[in-house]
């Protein structure tokens, strides 16, 4: 197959956007990274590229109709998942794999926001607010009107700022030291400290997915949650708890047996974690092995 000399030049400037937008949608780093091949290979099979006056759009528009399947089909469907759903971990910072567009729009708490929105309305915004494209391109996609594209985001952006305001983001200092403090606390199992740093409201939300032990409805209350994970601690020992990036914030992966266990990122206000992440299901750790 030949390839067009524009897309040669160009497909490594823009393939982080594919990835990006694609991640965005899904959730997942996996089905994300088929996305891409799979707009390589329509980028490497079009004829008309030429033509293309925006290649950046064009390629975003092709991952996100890719993924807007996906999104609709079966194998990601809210109803087949046991227990919560969390996204992925996405590995950011000098120690990613490869580069990556990174904002708050791939942190957790967001993604999380963004999986409660609607196929469409997820869409719409992830093109618009995240990666500027005109409705007149988005209602392509959605096979709906340019005033119903505008309304399908309008009412995403809502929830996403309504999501914001009830949980705003700490300095990247203070999220730093808070995170160290509760990594120190969980390597030495200790009851009084890991206590000190959750906030008395924390949520505890862990993503198990039928393949791994893991609470199947969010644990409420520091007095229920610091025993709990004390005792986690206690029974089952970390063979090592290492600082991480994920989605652009300080995280902490845990190792048992040389693999990765679990990946916590964290909700903080006011000095204080008010809700605590957990990714469990092997699926959704298995990149992260060679850390």
């Amino acid at each position: 197959m030949e390839l067009s000399p524009r897309l040669e030049q160009e497909w490594e400037l823009h393939r982080p956007a594919v990835f990006g937008a694609a991640y965005r949608l899904l959730g997942s780093v996996a089905e994300a990274e088929d996305v891409v091949q799979d707009v390589w290979l329509r980028a490497a099979a079009a004829e008309d590229l030429a033509q293309v006056a925006n290649l950046r759009a064009w390629l975003i528009t092709v991952a996100a109709r890719t993924a807007y399947n996906v999104l609709r089909s079966a194998r990601v469907r809210r109803e087949d998942y046991v227990g919560p759903w969390l996204p992925e971990p996405l590995l950011t910072g000098p120690d990613a794999a490869g580069p990556v567009l990174v904002d708050e729009s791939v942190g957790t708490a967001m993604m999380v926001v963004m999986r409660e929105l609607a196929p469409r309305e997820r869409l719409a915004f992830v093109l618009h607010d995240l990666f500027g494209l005109p409705f007149e391109q988005i209602a392509g996609v959605l096979g709906r009107s340019v005033p119903a594209s505008r309304k399908l985001a309008s009412r995403a952006r809502g929830r996403v700022a309504a999501a914001r305001d009830s949980e705003p983001e700490a300095a990247r200092g203070e999220r730093e030291r808070v995170v160290a403090a509760f990594r120190a606390a969980s390597q030495a199992g200790d009851l009084a400290r890991l206590v000190a740093v959750l906030d008395p409201d924390v949520v505890y939300v862990a993503d198990g997915g039928g393949r791994a032990k893991a609470a199947r409805v969010p644990v409420r209350g520091r007095d229920r949650l610091a025993p709990m994970l004390a005792w986690i601690e206690g029974r089952h020992p970390a063979e090592r708890i290492e600082p991480i990036e994920v989605g652009g914030q300080p995280a902490l992966i845990t190792y048992r047996d040389g693999v990765p266990a679990w990946v916590d990122t964290f909700g903080i206000r006011d000095g204080r974690i008010v809700t605590i992440w957990r990714v469990v299901n092997p699926e959704k750790l298995r990149r992260l092995g060679h850390l």
